[in-house]
């Protein structure tokens, strides 16, 4: 079976540092799926604006082709204790497709290039192929007595973000929420803890430079690209 985009994702994140870990974990964060010309047609996506949520598949396309190891260390392991590839969501799989939840804000038919597709809280670098896209189905899909494995043994530690007036200032305003939101989510790989250390992101056209100090995030500096 050939497997062929029929979209691409544009997103803040142009590189892989920063994005959240899963999908959903930042709502407040905006993208836009724009389907591949061959696949512009309204009727293909009509019906879609009922529902609230959108299954993705994609490709983790920033990973070399034919690297995957049988064992992966989770980051919420800390980066330390190796599980196997098939319990994780690692991008270093034998195919390397990745699955998302998101929101669906909108559905917009007005643009040349659409319709295009409104979306929150995706984990996806800007330009990532997007193979399918199918709704959410809360009767079938939502399971309230799962169990998430060794996720269930440690929770994510938001961090304080301490964001200077004149700093926050230099971002748009549409885009300071999930900013702030991505840098409490902690971004750094787990094995990091560096207080001396001064982190970059690139988010939104954006550098932002930032250090870590026990469960505080301060950001140093934000300039455009």
């Amino acid at each position: 079976m050939e497997l062929k985009p029929i979209a691409h994702i544009h997103s803040p994140f142009p590189e892989k540092f920063g994005v959240p870990r899963q999908s959903g974990l930042i709502e407040a964060l905006r993208a836009q799926i724009l389907f591949l010309p061959e696949y512009r047609s309204p009727e293909a996506v009509r019906g879609l604006e009922g529902f609230s949520h959108l299954w993705l598949i994609w490709q983790f396309s920033q990973v070399p082709a034919g690297k995957w190891s049988p064992t992966v260390r989770p980051p919420r392991l800390g980066g330390n204790k190796r599980v196997g590839v098939f319990a994780s969501r690692s991008p270093f799989r034998p195919n390397p497709l990745g699955l998302s939840c998101v929101a669906l804000e909108a559905v917009d038919f007005s643009r040349q290039d659409g319709p295009v597709l409104h979306i929150l809280g995706a984990d996806l670098v800007d330009g990532t192929p997007i193979f399918d896209i199918k709704p959410y189905l809360p009767s079938a899909d939502c399971k309230p007595e799962a169990t998430g494995g060794f996720t269930d043994e440690k929770s994510w530690e938001q961090l304080e973000v301490e964001f200077p007036a004149e700093l926050l200032a230099r971002v748009p305003e549409e885009q300071q929420a999930a900013l702030t939101a991505v840098l409490s989510a902690d971004p750094r790989p787990h094995y990091q803890n560096d207080s001396e250390r001064v982190y970059g992101m690139a988010f939104g056209g954006m550098e932002v430079r930032f250090t870590v100090e026990d469960k505080q995030l301060r950001v140093q500096s934000v300039e455009m690209k």
